[in-house]
């Protein structure tokens, strides 16, 4: 790891310098400063905020870590309602919680660095699985402690995680349209590189197999987790020559967008089109219809990844767990027979 002494050494100046520029101290030169802070840069320093408190062994800290930049991720009720469940156990044990703010993948990432190597936070969260997540290459590499909210894409028995069974919860809300007469299904799910919704859509598809049904790639579309993503992908449903009589939408907000995008195009929901979808968010309740969804327990996914995060933090011998939360079906108006 790169220290002030390296620093020092690279610019010329002494230790103590590159400290009092480190504080912004006003005696030292703006020149002295920018040559010092570039070398800190080229050579990946990051002061340790720590560094005056040594003998502090915990920051009693906490990061957490969200898939995209706040000012999107926090327009899903399901990141405010997972931050409560976090933030109910941080309260309770005197922690305090650092949001990621970035807004490219680049910004998330340098803020991961800097709370790793800066000591900001004594363990991280990450809310959010992702095929091949450099964020989680980097905690791994570094040993950092970490949970995930969601099942890892690898390495399953070495990270600590807090899932639902996506996998049968897919299968079982698509078998229940299935009952319901609806033969022509289709899928709307978030980004493909998301383990949660590759789970909800292999249960989808698992449930059509059962049942003899055929699997069409035109029935399954991607968009991002947002009111937006909904009504782009049901807009491209409504084109094909059969649209589906029933579709199964991987998350609220986005049936909102599916909902309102077929009530504009003069479809009723359920007598023309039937809808389930995830998370049972507050928002499910309030739609007309009240939609049919699975509830997978936001608050307990957030509470108890703050829990295990905390026992690794305070335990470097805590065992990798797979935490997982039950989910249950509530049944609501947004289904017909077909």
């Amino acid at each position: 790891m790169v220290t002030i002494k390296d620093v020092a050494k690279a610019t010329g100046v002494s230790p103590s310098t590159v400290s009092r520029v480190i504080a912004d101290n006003p005696r030292i030169s703006a020149e002295t400063k920018k040559k010092v802070r570039k070398a800190m840069k080229e050579l990946g320093y990051h002061p340790n905020i720590n560094a005056r408190n040594l003998v502090a062994k915990y920051t009693k800290a906490i990061g957490v870590v969200m898939p995209s930049s706040a000012d999107k991720s926090l327009q899903n009720p399901f990141f405010p309602e997972v931050l409560r469940g976090i933030g109910s156990i941080t309260h309770k044990m005197q922690y305090s919680m650092t949001l990621s703010s970035g807004e490219t993948e680049d910004e998330i990432f340098a803020e991961v660095e800097r709370m790793v190597y800066g000591s900001y936070v004594d363990g991280i969260i990450l809310l959010y699985s992702r095929v091949n997540d450099r964020i989680t290459n980097f905690l791994r590499e570094k040993g950092f402690p970490f949970v995930m909210v969601g099942k890892p894409s690898e390495y399953i028995n070495e990270i600590t995680h807090v899932d639902n069974d996506n996998f049968s919860a897919g299968k079982e809300i698509t078998t229940y349209l299935i009952q319901e007469g609806h033969k022509r299904i289709a899928f709307i799910g978030g980004s493909r590189d998301l383990v949660v919704t590759m789970d909800r859509e292999n249960g989808y598809e698992a449930a059509l197999k059962e049942a003899g049904f055929p699997i069409s790639s035109s029935y399954s579309i991607h968009a991002e987790f947002l009111e937006s993503g909904g009504r782009k992908a049901v807009e491209e449903l409504l084109k094909l020559k059969q649209p589906p009589t029933g579709i199964v939408v991987s998350d609220d907000l986005m049936s909102l967008g599916v909902l309102s995008t077929l009530e504009e195009l003069g479809f009723h929901v359920p007598e023309d089109v039937s809808l389930v979808s995830f998370n049972n968010v507050y928002l499910s309740e309030i739609t007309n219809p009240a939609l049919t969804t699975v509830d997978i327990q936001i608050y307990q996914l957030g509470a108890q990844s703050a829990k295990a995060l905390i026992e690794k933090t305070q335990s470097k011998a805590e065992p990798a767990k797979r935490i997982i939360i039950p989910y249950k079906i509530v049944y609501r108006e947004s289904v017909a027979k077909s």
